[in-house]
């Protein structure tokens, strides 16, 4: 992509408005903790240090915003008191600059270096800094800047409060996550009528399995609707890949694939009346012809083999599904917490009689209850197989696994350690250039770049568009009320909360109108201070742009492209599906049931690597450089053939045997060659070379099934052959040379 065309996707991106659901109750809170801090310092201190404090109160306010299953008092906390620290040593050092600008530079790198730890903690330490750039200019001697400091961490505390004392929507970002992931089961289902292999995103699956971590005191409170779906939805997806898929299942035309496309278009309808009862909270309505599909008695006799055994499977689950979604948990569902004390759960919906479980031995709730595991302890797999519930790591854990991923990226060639080192420049320079301008209030230029910069490309200028367009409506807005109605200290108060009020409200809907808020709510929040409009509007839109050119062009001069990394992204995706494969190859060797961790481990693992191949590849279709080696196409064509690997894997699993079954000793041997031949594959990948797959034809070559009653795992492995070939075509670019004569038809 040329430059030009990347600054048009980018400032398209910057200045688009997206439609959201919007959460007023949680603006409001935010908006009222902001007030009643702004009334207290107010009250008690006068404007000044209202001011400094309104900050505090305002950023914690927007740590429990960022992404996060259940707002965490303790982001707000620390989001206070780190800034009232960083404000005081700041006040210490800024009427020293050969002071300050060592502060800052270290402040800002450290705060680069946080991105390493996830986004939450980056835009917090990343605000922090900006913010302590404004705030420092506030007190007048080291006592006030210490009682800043000191309301800054109270404005925390007071947001923290409200989080604890008035939660909005307690268990509703985990019912969403929840329902979305059936949803996308559902459409899942209903586009394989039309497509037996069509692609599956396993992002929903991803967010609902992030959402069913907690605590042990959430697993004891937890709504009984969210037992065991999670991992419900986790075994219905091979199921249905199962069902449709020709290749292990009924042919493309016929009575038999007639009725499998009833029973998928029945399974859609039902997983949306799951999804839709547990997003609500509401009674399962089941549509009574999804009833009527499954009760029909003719599936049994027109189906048989591996279909006939995935519709029985796909009934069971299904049961399963509208017993959870009814508040019944069903036996052998995974995250076995208790229902609420006091509580009794709702009546499960009718279930038709074609969804009827098969015989089993009856687990009750009482022995539903495993030890509790760690966070990343993995569930059995299997329909049969209770899994161990997900703990959720509290803040005080999380430090030492923060530490850990910023030690992982502090080595050259980290897109985290260039992105500390570029803010740090940036920040230092800008604050130098804001210090010679003539404008007066200087900082304004590096707060905007600290604001805007990001370790990758389409946000970092992206959000610089955002930021300067959000800043000029922002700042005429508020000069306009400012010169229309003169507003004294508690009126332009009363105007400050408001726009943080409606930027709570908005943050989510794109970066331009958040910024306009955030302008409004600066200038108001310094004229409460004393400071007159005219004295802060005119430099701040001129330094705004400042701030937002050397952010761009830091990175343009110091880049982390992530396109020269395809290879690696997709080397790994592709190591990762191998392991997958040999976990399920080898368990049809040695058949252990379908309570399988290692299969699971290795799912969990080629999805996330799946998920950093799928963001990789969207940041690199906006970066301005050339494809220096995977080109657009081979990427997507090479993404096609790993997710037809990763499908014939699933079917593969979806039929792993019973123990006690029929083991297949050639598929020992299948399994080493894939795990080889794929890790031998990636390493050619990252050497740029084509892979070849000869230890798995060797291995099929081989192959000796007489005697084994299913066909899945052999017909599974060619098909796996046949779409590792597909990736070294995909790779394979080379162009031949054209002839003379092809040269002179053209």
């Amino acid at each position: 992509m040329s430059w030009f065309r990347a600054l048009k996707v980018t400032t398209r991106s910057g200045l688009t408005v997206e439609r959201k659901r919007l959460e007023p109750l949680i603006a409001l809170r935010g908006a009222a903790g902001l007030a009643i801090v702004l009334a207290v310092s107010l009250t008690l201190f006068g404007p000044a240090v209202a001011a400094g404090s309104a900050f505090g109160a305002y950023q914690a306010a927007i740590a429990t915003f960022q992404r996060s299953w259940r707002p965490r008092p303790e982001l707000a906390l620390a989001s206070g008191a780190s800034l009232g620290i960083s404000t005081f040593l700041g006040y210490l050092t800024g009427s020293h600059l050969v002071f300050f600008l060592p502060l800052l530079a270290l402040w800002t790198y450290l705060a680069g270096l946080a991105w390493a730890a996830g986004p939450t903690i980056g835009i917090m330490a990343s605000s922090n800094v900006a913010m302590m750039l404004v705030t420092i200019t506030l007190p007048t001697t080291i006592a006030e800047a210490a009682g800043h400091a000191a309301m800054m961490a109270f404005g925390g505390l007071v947001q923290a409060a409200l989080v604890i004392l008035f939660p909005v929507r307690r268990w509703g970002a985990h019912r969403d996550a929840l329902a979305d992931a059936l949803a996308a089961e559902a459409d899942y289902a209903r586009r394989l009528r039309h497509d037996p292999v069509a692609a599956f995103d396993p992002e929903p699956l991803m967010l609902a399995r992030n959402a069913a971590a907690l605590t042990p005191r959430q697993a004891r409170t937890r709504p009984a609707q969210l037992h065991g779906a999670r991992g419900l939805a986790e075994r219905i997806r091979p199921v249905l890949a199962s069902l449709a898929d020709p290749a292990v299942g009924v042919p493309e035309e016929g009575v038999e694939r007639d009725r499998v496309r009833e029973l998928l278009a029945a399974a859609g309808s039902i997983l949306d009346a799951a999804a839709r009862a547990i997003r609500h909270g509401s009674p399962v309505k089941i549509p009574p012809g999804a009833i009527a599909t499954f009760r029909s008695p003719d599936t049994g006799a027109i189906l048989s083999g591996p279909s006939q055994r995935a519709a029985s499977r796909l009934g069971s689950l299904l049961k399963d599904v509208l017993e959870t979604a009814g508040g019944v948990r069903p036996s052998g569902a995974d995250d076995p917490a208790p229902t609420p004390r006091g509580s009794a759960p709702d009546p499960a919906p009718q279930s038709p009689a074609g969804l009827e479980r098969p015989a089993q031995s009856p687990q009750g709730l009482e022995n539903a209850h495993p030890p509790q595991g760690a966070e990343n302890a993995q569930p059995p797999q299997g329909p049969d197989a209770p899994a161990r519930p997900l703990r959720r790591p509290s803040i005080f854990q999380l430090l030492p696994v923060a530490a850990r991923a910023i030690r992982r990226e502090a080595r050259p060639g980290s897109p985290v350690l260039r992105h500390a080192n570029r803010v740090a420049a940036v920040a230092v320079a800008g604050y130098l250039i804001g210090d010679v301008l003539p404008f007066g209030h200087g900082y304004w230029a590096p707060m905007s770049a600290v604001m805007i910069m990001r370790p990758d490309f389409s946000q970092t200028y992206s959000r610089a568009v955002a930021r300067f367009g959000g800043t000029l409506v922002g700042v005429t807005v508020a000069t306009a009320i400012l010169q229309l109605a003169h507003p004294g200290t508690y009126l332009s108060a009363v105007l400050a909360v408001v726009c943080a009020g409606l930027m709570y409200l908005l943050m989510r809907t794109g970066q331009l109108a958040a910024q306009a808020c955030v302008a409004m709510y600066v200038v108001f929040l310094l004229g409460m201070g004393g400071q007159e409009w005219s004295q802060t509007v005119p430099e701040r839109v001129v330094l705004t742009l400042v701030g937002g050119v050397l952010a761009m062009l830091s990175y343009a001069l110091y880049p982390a492209w992530e396109t020269p990394r395809l290879r690696t992204r997709l080397a790994d995706w592709l190591a990762a599906l191998g392991e997958y494969a040999a976990a399920v190859v080898a368990h049809y060797a040695s058949p252990a049931g379908k309570s399988c961790p290692d299969v699971r481990e290795a799912l969990l693992k080629a999805r996330d690597a799946h998920i950093a191949w799928e963001q990789a590849a969207a940041r690199a279709k906006t970066e301005p450089v050339r494809h220096r080696g995977l080109s657009n196409a081979a990427a997507d064509e090479a993404a096609h053939a790993l997710h037809h690997i990763g499908r014939v894997v699933m079917l593969m699993e979806a039929h792993l045997p019973e123990r006690g079954a029929t083991p297949v000793p050639a598929a020992d041997a299948l399994a080493d060659a894939l795990r080889t031949a794929t890790r031998d594959g990636a390493q050619a990948i990252r050497e740029r070379r084509i892979p070849r797959w000869t230890p798995v034809r060797e291995a099929l070559d081989a192959w000796d099934g007489e005697g084994v009653p299913d066909r899945v795992v052999r017909r599974g492995a060619e098909l796996f052959l046949e779409t590792l070939e597909e990736l070294s075509d995909a790779l394979d670019t080379d162009v031949p040379p054209m002839t003379r004569e092809s040269t002179d038809q053209r």
